[in-house]
């Protein structure tokens, strides 16, 4: 897949393409539905499919002390849009300029001028312009003298709900790993670089990585069983995630413990990918029952994965 950092810098291919436009955080099964039918449209016409999504998310640009918690970096974001078939993916710097552009001024100048779009394929709720005034009803009407087809998606329901970023936020923040599936269509993963931490983990004889996220979207306090993949392997994990009580700890922090794993993981980006909320967070009278606690979680992991069924 074609990832172009700047679709303003970018000179559209005079074949066209097939483009749809959002945030796609999170990738859900109601932005698959979106780009299943993105794709499928590009095989039918014989043109490149193509995402262009914002960079950052608007209303982190708008209200930043209010902005929604991510659940994709950009890099999972486009390993996950390279696995569903898009051909390209443009980012667009939003900011005063983008924000400030009327509708008219976005459709012609980007839409159609920069990216080439010769069919545009939008979801549900797709607005755009300045004020969010651009609807698919102005769409249909103005698109066609750029030279565009445009068509529009129904929402997608799980469970008598309609599947949105703000619903997977919420459950993710909840600690509710399992259940996310179902919305996601995959587990929930975060991915981060490993720092370096106090080492009081190898003290305990459980060696942590301390992961600082590059989501932001971070499971409620607890411990977790999940699985690390690290330089394309994959080990089990006991994560925790919290503030170590019994260590008086400041700062909420993401540890990881890799079963059977050897190694330095400091400086790596590791991506952890959560399987199940084992139980949450809590003070340990002393140090020894501490590790007596992390040995009964670890013991958890081990059964999680290696139990048949």
């Amino acid at each position: 897949m074609e990832i172009v950092e700047n679709v303003l810098d970018h000179s559209p291919e005079p074949s066209g393409v097939v483009l749809t436009i959002g945030s796609f955080d999170g990738v859900h099964l109601g932005h698959r539905a979106l780009l299943d039918r993105l794709v499928e449209e590009a095989r039918q016409s014989g043109m490149p499919s193509a995402v262009m999504t914002l960079r950052p998310h608007p209303r982190q640009f708008f209200n930043p002390e209010n902005a929604p918690n991510i659940l994709t970096s950009d890099h999972q974001k486009a390993r996950l849009l390279e696995a569903i078939g898009v051909d390209t993916l443009f980012f667009l710097p939003f900011n005063a300029t983008i924000a400030n552009l009327d509708r008219a001024a976005f459709l012609r100048d980007v839409v159609a001028g920069r990216c080439g779009t010769r069919k545009l394929v939008v979801g549900h709720d797709f607005r755009f312009g300045k004020g969010a005034q651009g609807t698919f009803e102005y769409l249909a009407e103005n698109a066609p003298a750029l030279g565009m087809e445009v068509s529009q998606i129904d929402p997608l329901f799980a469970g008598g709900q309609c599947v949105s970023s703000t619903i997977v936020r919420e459950r993710i923040l909840q600690g509710e790993v399992e259940s996310v599936e179902e919305l996601l269509g995959r587990r929930y993963a975060i991915e981060g670089e490993v720092v370096s931490g106090r080492g009081i983990g190898n003290t305990l004889g459980f060696p942590t990585a301390n992961v600082l996220p590059h989501n932001s979207a971070i499971p409620a306090h607890g411990v977790y069983a999940a699985e690390a993949l690290v330089d394309g392997q994959c080990w089990m994990a006991a994560v925790n995630i919290g503030i170590a009580p019994t260590i008086r700890q400041d700062e909420v922090t993401i540890e990881a413990y890799l079963l059977d794993f050897h190694g330095d993981l400091v400086g790596k980006v590791i991506e952890i990918v959560f399987h199940k909320h084992l139980r949450p967070e809590k003070k340990f009278a002393s140090l020894d029952a501490l590790i007596v606690g992390i040995a009964e979680d670890v013991t958890r992991v081990r059964e999680h994965f290696l139990s048949p069924g």
